[in-house]
């Protein structure tokens, strides 16, 4: 089964292609890393993805409407922005607007649970454009999980996280991709993509360079000829983990 399918999805800037042929599967209990340098076509992958944009091609959850899309896959974008001062709790109950109107207990108890797993519980009564960034990254992340949804799709989720909640947010979509939901997330952080994503996909010129587990994707030729770096990858007590060496050109 799979939770999200893209064939032969091509997204052009005027005759030039951002995104050329991508062939795409993501099935439950997978933690997919979405890798490759600045402009490789990672946000607009996702954002085509879920129909935000003109693309040829198949997506198949493009073709869905409004209502059954947001049913199916919660979409965090890059943009951090809380626009309106609410409250920290009314923030992420906005993700239950898909299921309808109200607040049942069911909406009540996914506000509460998403609020705990990012450590949120004793700011739902904070104005959540009053707090700080990284913050603010957590309160949206939490509002994409309150969705409840098979499938979420993230964008950069851990920038501007300091260390210890990036390592937190990366555990918890590992945590849900263990219990059979589906996570594709967009990452520039190599070291904790291999050590927390089941599968990663790297994107280079508008094209898949490399699709698979981690210690077979993070190879040095690859390394070096998609990011331009030296790096040591390791198989640890707790996982792989990648220490980057330095630049080629350095």
């Amino acid at each position: 089964m799979s939770l999200m399918t893209l064939s032969g999805l091509s997204v052009f800037r005027g005759l030039c292609p951002v995104l050329d042929g991508i062939d795409l599967s993501v099935g439950p209990g997978e933690f997919v890393g979405l890798l490759g340098p600045n402009g490789a076509g990672k946000t607009t992958l996702l954002r085509a993805a879920m129909g935000l944009l003109p693309a040829r091609g198949v997506a198949s959850l493009a073709e869905l409407g409004p209502v059954a899309r947001a049913r199916r896959a919660a979409y965090l974008p890059q943009g951090r922005e809380i626009a309106w001062p609410m409250p920290v709790g009314a923030v992420v109950a906005l993700g239950r607007i898909a299921h309808g109107e109200g607040a049942s207990p069911q909406d009540r108890a996914a506000t509460e649970a998403a609020m705990a797993a990012l450590g949120l519980t004793a700011m739902r009564d904070r104005d959540a454009t009053a707090l700080s960034g990284g913050e603010q990254a957590r309160v949206l992340i939490a509002r994409a999980l309150a969705q409840e949804t098979p499938l979420l799709i993230a964008d950069e989720p851990i920038a501007g996280l300091d260390p210890a909640a990036a390592i937190r947010v990366m555990a918890l979509f590992a945590s849900l991709a263990r219990q059979g939901r589906g996570v594709v997330a967009a990452l520039h952080d190599l070291g904790l993509a291999a050590r927390h994503c089941s599968r990663l996909v790297v994107l280079h010129q508008g094209r898949i360079a490399a699709d698979g587990p981690p210690a077979e994707v993070l190879a040095p030729d690859l390394l070096a000829r998609v990011f331009g770096i030296r790096a040591h990858l390791a198989e640890g007590p707790e996982g792989p983990f990648l220490q980057v060496l330095g630049c080629l050109d350095a």
